[in-house]
């Protein structure tokens, strides 16, 4: 199970961000001329010099409702595809909506890693229950078991006596779609006396992998790890197995792509293990995003997966990151609590907490000040208010005992009362 997909998995850290940013300005000066919404969208940005993390930094992250703004504007994609790159492709529509296209490369979405970590191998059956149906999702986890030589049965989504009678009868080694929906098939089965004991190994994604469903599953014999994955992008991160089919701590990155978390409602990177958005930049050609906020929050784990890839692990999905909330009638939006911060560089780290005084909102803006410094609340108040055009008070709190989950503004009002 130790065993890697390919040489790529295994390089020194190193060698794979010096490849990625050697890589990244001519990428980047191409897909600009290729796709003329992207261009649009970086221009002014000498994207020829964007060789270091600290460069790209220096772009905007362009969040899923900017790009449905410009889609709708230009549609279907905003100019954000590469047009020549798709023909003889397919095309599809996420809620939002959302358009986009896939790319001719065989596994474009590169989904064969999450397989092959999760133990599948050439020649395995694959139930894919995934929908084939606008979205990508099917096709993103079809392409790559197919890439990866498994034979998939493309099942999708409902029927699921059908599918109980299909999976009886092909006997399928593995089965793949959302974590919830096998045991909905394993409970219909047994109440149609059908045996579905050729299920050993499931890839799921599309919803949480509860530890209590896991641990179901593995009394049935069955070994289930999960991946990551938008539509934008494929596989962002996966689990990998040990020897025993037990997944390893945290999800290893995926290859070719370059991974930020940053505070949310900003574009600025935090420190490896602070919760924030995680923004990806990919090197497909016909679907160029770069630094593209997926509005999930995740964390960097710190040290490689005992499984011996070498790349960057994330802790998984943590929630969502758009924290954008009404306060007295008005939106306060993280950015600004952002600005807040950055006009007083004493500032290390900041939340809003929103909560209730009586028949009223009201807001606090807890600061944790850096080390040596002494912040004026009175002035940070005065800064507040004039960037949210609310006011509020101001808590100097002491240094880390701000939570590490992400939330740059924390709505605490009690909507049940």
């Amino acid at each position: 199970m130790t065993v890697n997909y390919d040489e790529l998995e295994c390089r020194a850290p190193q060698d794979r961000e010096a490849d990625l940013f050697a890589r990244l300005p001519g990428f980047l000066v191409q897909a600009a001329k290729d796709a003329p919404g992207l261009g649009n969208w970086l221009k002014g940005h000498d994207l020829a010099s964007v060789n270091s993390r600290e460069a790209l930094a220096s772009l905007p992250v362009l969040r899923k409702a900017e790009l449905m703004e410009r889609q709708q504007a230009d549609p279907p994609f905003g100019g954000f595809a590469n047009l020549s790159s798709i023909a003889g492709s397919r095309v599809f529509v996420s809620p939002g909506p959302i358009w986009e296209p896939q790319g001719l490369a065989a596994d474009a979405w590169q989904s064969a890693r999450a397989f092959y970590a999760a133990g599948i191998r050439p020649g395995d059956v694959v139930h894919n229950a995934f929908s084939y149906h606008l979205t990508p999702g099917g096709f993103i986890l079809d392409e790559g078991a197919r890439a990866l030589g498994c034979t998939v049965f493309p099942a999708g989504v409902g029927n699921t006596e059908m599918q109980v009678d299909a999976a009886a009868a092909l006997k399928p080694h593995v089965y793949c779609g959302t974590p919830d929906f096998l045991k909905v098939m394993l409970d219909k089965a047994g109440e149609m006396g059908r045996d579905l004991s050729s299920f050993r190994l499931g890839l799921v994604s599309g919803g949480a992998l509860f530890p209590s469903l896991r641990d179901h599953y593995r009394d049935s014999g069955i070994s289930v790890l999960q991946c990551y994955a938008t539509a934008e992008f494929g596989v962002i991160a996966y689990e990998a197995a040990d020897a025993d089919g037990n997944p390893h701590p945290g999800m290893v990155l995926n290859e070719n792509l370059i991974l930020e978390i940053v505070r949310p409602g900003t574009g600025d990177p935090v420190a490896d293990g602070e919760v924030g958005e995680v923004v990806v930049t990919s090197f497909n050609e016909a679907y160029p995003m770069v630094r593209l906020g997926t509005g999930d929050l995740s964390a960097v784990l710190p040290g490689a997966s005992p499984c011996g890839r070498t790349n960057t692990r994330i802790k998984g999905w943590m929630g969502r990151a758009d924290q954008r909330t009404k306060i007295k009638g008005m939106f306060v939006d993280p950015k600004q609590i952002a600005e807040v911060a950055k006009r007083h560089p004493e500032i290390g780290r900041a939340r809003l907490v929103v909560s209730r005084d009586g028949e009223r909102d009201a807001m606090t803006l807890q600061v944790e000040p850096i080390s040596g410094t002494d912040p004026d609340a009175a002035v940070i108040g005065e800064a507040l208010r004039e960037i949210t055009k609310l006011g509020g008070r101001v808590q100097v709190v002491q240094p880390g005992s701000l939570p590490n989950d992400g939330k740059v503004i924390s709505d605490e009002r009690d909507y049940a009362g």
